[in-house]
């Protein structure tokens, strides 16, 4: 098999931890001997093994002399949960590493590569770079911009209304693109509405297909008032811990005040959660929140579930955002799709 072949195995191991690693990247590592494979694994949950140490401790014989291909640069700081990689593979005498991507975490970004080298072990890196910047998109970008990466989502027919003018909205889409959100929701931090939206719809916001239920994400409303429904889901259901609350006024809200944080702007909340840990963070709604994340340039992918039906009047997914001209208008790049049931999904990236 070729380099790129064993890379893009680890691609198909790193995705089996979607939704537990972070604030850590999806990492896979294969260790291969002789042409075969004697060991592999993969970052299965914050706080727990890396992909290389998983795939040292499933070899089925020493991996002295191995290869071992990995989609990221094995770490080398001893300022975390976890052992550092790198001076493990030199303990095991690794022969030869193969990497996808440098680390862009200041802390390792090339460090551990030159560990490896000096200890005489072969580097070969920038194998399939581009398919592994796509996996961990949200990693990198948080780390580069010391900012969360946000996904909105918005689900509308093909005239872009979500509702009908008396507000009925469930639903726009059918089962199978809901069921597709859930998915979606499991692989981000935290889910994110506006205060209206709080108010009319009275969201869960939570997991609740069984395939993905373990992975919870935080939920968290934005409100310029600070005044919120006491009686809300998100403030008394038993996920009610994974709730923040961020707010430009003073808020009456009966909730721990460790979960309400007064800001002064979209920014200023968007820095509190990138210090917080949150990498990577789905924008739900409204409209209203949407444009104006939009009209600040925060939002870096766009995910739309598009109905064929029309309602003709009613609110619309994205409000006004200041475009004077055309040539400003957003536009997603390296747009796929597919269609789930009646529905079609495109997702792209907008910066």
């Amino acid at each position: 098999m070729t380099n790129e072949e064993w890379m893009k195995k680890t691609f198909d191991l790193a995705k089996l931890g979607l939704g537990f690693t972070w604030p850590n990247p999806l990492v896979g590592a294969v260790i291969v001997k002789n042409g075969k494979i004697i060991g592999e694994g993969f970052h299965h949950q914050y706080g727990h093994d890396h992909a290389e140490i998983d795939a040292l401790k499933n070899c089925t014989e020493s991996a002295e002399g191995a290869t071992i291909y990995v989609n990221l640069e094995p770490c080398c700081h001893t300022s975390k949960q976890t052992p550092p990689c790198a001076q493990r593979l030199i303990k095991e005498k690794i022969k030869k590493v193969v990497i996808c991507n440098l680390d862009p975490n200041p802390l390792v970004n090339g460090k551990g590569i030159e560990l490896l080298k000096a200890a005489g072990i072969e580097v070969e890196s920038g194998i399939l770079k581009e398919k592994g910047e796509e996996l961990n998109e949200a990693f990198f970008f948080a780390q580069r911009n010391k900012a969360p990466f946000i996904h909105l989502k918005m689900a509308s027919t093909l005239d872009g209304r979500i509702a009908l003018p008396n507000g009925e909205s469930q639903w726009i889409t059918g089962l199978i693109a809901r069921n597709h959100v859930h998915e979606l929701r499991s692989q981000h931090q935290g889910v994110m509405i506006g205060a209206e939206t709080l108010r009319k719809d009275n969201p869960k916001l939570n997991v609740r297909i069984q395939t993905y239920v373990g992975r919870q994400p935080f939920r968290i409303v934005f409100t310029k008032s600070g005044k919120l429904p006491q009686d809300a889901l998100l403030f008394n259901d038993d996920l009610k811990h994974q709730t923040l609350v961020y707010t430009e006024s003073d808020s009456d809200l009966h909730f721990p005040a460790s979960q309400i944080i007064k800001v002064a702007s979209l920014e200023e909340a968007m820095n509190d959660l990138y210090q917080k840990k949150f990498m990577n963070l789905l924008l739900e709604g409204g409209s209203s929140l949407a444009s104006a994340f939009m009209a600040k340039g925060l939002v870096n992918r766009v995910s739309v579930y598009l109905n064929p039906s029309f309602l003709g009047s009613g609110p619309t997914s994205v409000g006004h955002f200041g475009l004077d001209r055309l040539e400003e208008r957003p536009r997603l790049k390296n747009v796929q799709h597919m269609k789930l049931g009646e529905d079609f999904y495109f997702t792209g990236r907008l910066n």
